[in-house]
């Protein structure tokens, strides 16, 4: 079953590397250790995530925002 994530930190520890800590609801933490790169690319799988499901979560219609921009 998977975990409920409740919280997280991003901490550098030099050398262009940062500590991750992923926490979840019972308090049992998580450590990894992850490179700018590899930072960079959670970041983007997130985006493109929240993108492809931004429609469905906040009711965004590009359509109804695009007629309200010419109005």
């Amino acid at each position: 079953m998977a975990r409920t994530l409740a919280q997280f930190t991003i901490t550098p520890v030099g050398d262009g590397d940062y500590t991750l800590h992923l926490e979840d609801d019972d308090g049992e933490t998580l450590e990894f250790t992850a490179g700018y790169e590899q930072l960079d690319l959670i970041v983007e799988a997130i985006e493109e995530q929240l993108d492809s499901d931004e429609e469905d979560v906040l009711g965004v219609d590009d359509d109804e925002d695009e007629a309200e921009i010419e109005e």
